[in-house]
């Protein structure tokens, strides 16, 4: 590809960090623009119809939504992340949407008014963890969702997975004490480069900083812990 590549950002966006992954994966230059999500540049509205992160500027035209944005540079670029079996591929687009199910619980879990309701959605995101668990039992034995190939579900996964890094610094929440298998992919995934390197190292303290002014049961807990 010879487009020059731009993706807009935000620090925090687990779905940018997706387009990012991606893109490393690919071994792709690309210029990364990082924008206040609070205080969205008219230029940034211009380009974005939703008015969310990520947004992919391939020269000047904008590609929005992350799903989008992966397919596109999996169509575009080598190596394939995707399956050349069309049913597989479909499958694995499913569980790419389950991903994104889950950041919505996350949210939920992190913006939780009380104890009571932090625990519900604290067993609700376990009971997915839990599904996660049969279908990795299934799956070919590898480090990644699919096995041995890393795929653009273990790029969707990733950014999810990360947050349980500060949450499990908060406090012991036992997400993965019965899904072993969730929690070596996990750890595999962790220990990827382009997943690594698809945020700033000050992340953590970035997102600790962010839950902390959610004023939520969460924060209360990060008050206690110090």
């Amino acid at each position: 590809m010879t487009a020059r590549l731009t993706l807009v950002s935000h620090a925090l966006c687990p779905y940018v960090q997706r387009a990012a992954i991606v893109l490393a994966e690919k071994s792709v230059l690309f210029e990364r623009r990082d924008i206040d999500l609070a205080d969205k540049p008219a230029w940034f509205l211009a380009l974005s119809p939703l008015g969310k992160t990520p947004v992919l500027l391939v020269d000047e035209t904008p590609v929005f939504e992350s799903a989008v944005i992966c397919e596109y540079l999996d169509e575009t670029i080598a190596p394939r992340l995707h399956s050349a079996d069309a049913l597989r591929r479909a499958h694995h687009r499913g569980w790419i949407e389950f991903a994104s199910t889950m950041l919505n619980g996350v949210a939920g879990f992190y913006n939780a008014t009380d104890e009571r309701t932090l625990a519900q959605k604290r067993e609700e995101l376990t009971a997915r963890f839990a599904k996660l668990e049969s279908v990795l039992g299934a799956a070919a034995s590898g480090p990644y969702f699919a096995g041995q190939d890393f795929g653009l579900v273990d790029a969707a996964f990733a950014p999810l997975f990360r947050y349980f890094d500060v949450f499990e610094r908060i406090d012991d929440f036992g997400f993965f004490t019965a899904t072993p298998r969730v929690q070596a992919w996990r750890a595999a995934l962790a220990s990827r480069a382009s997943v690594r390197d698809a945020v700033a190292p000050d992340y953590p303290q970035r997102l600790t900083a962010f839950l902390r002014r959610r004023g939520s049961a969460l924060s209360a807990r990060l008050v206690t812990a110090g």
